[in-house]
């Protein structure tokens, strides 16, 4: 199964197009920082499966749960903006958050900086990068995760 996240798209779609037009994925995840972008583009895909979840950018008006915890392919993955996790001063409440779960993979989007990266407990922490310059890819199946981040 491939999985493209995006994150912090704000208003930049192109990229997003390009990107499961290539790819043609199974799965997108987007964490939030324009919601209505992914929205948006799935309504061109109605029948891919989005997941999403808004950010700090998106108001207060949403319903859409700030964080979420998915199940694909057996694999348990926590998602949200990051905002919430204070990302931006380090990665700590989002792990500590992550393994108090017990999660395979953490994903979120906020500081415009793309991550991809497998801790010592076999943690996969992932930030796309904004939506305009990066995305990221997660194939789950038999074998390991993998993930990898793409240039627009």
């Amino acid at each position: 199964m491939k999985i493209l996240v995006f994150s912090d798209s704000h208003r930049s779609l192109s990229g997003m197009y390009a990107a499961i037009e290539h790819h043609k994925p199974q799965q997108v995840i987007h964490l939030g920082d324009m919601i209505s972008d992914a929205e948006e583009v799935a309504k061109h895909y109605p029948k891919l499966p989005f997941c999403m979840v808004p950010g700090n950018c998106d108001g207060w008006f949403t319903t859409v749960p700030l964080k979420k915890q998915i199940t694909l392919e057996g694999r348990s993955i926590l998602l949200s903006h990051g905002h919430r996790w204070d990302v931006k001063s380090g990665y700590d409440q989002a792990i500590a958050d992550a393994r108090a779960v017990g999660v395979d993979i953490l994903l979120f989007g906020h500081t415009h900086i793309p991550l991809c990266q497998q801790l010592e407990d076999g943690l996969w922490m992932m930030n796309p990068g904004p939506a305009r310059s990066s995305y990221g890819m997660i194939k789950l199946g038999d074998g390991p995760i993998a993930c990898t981040l793409h240039k627009v």
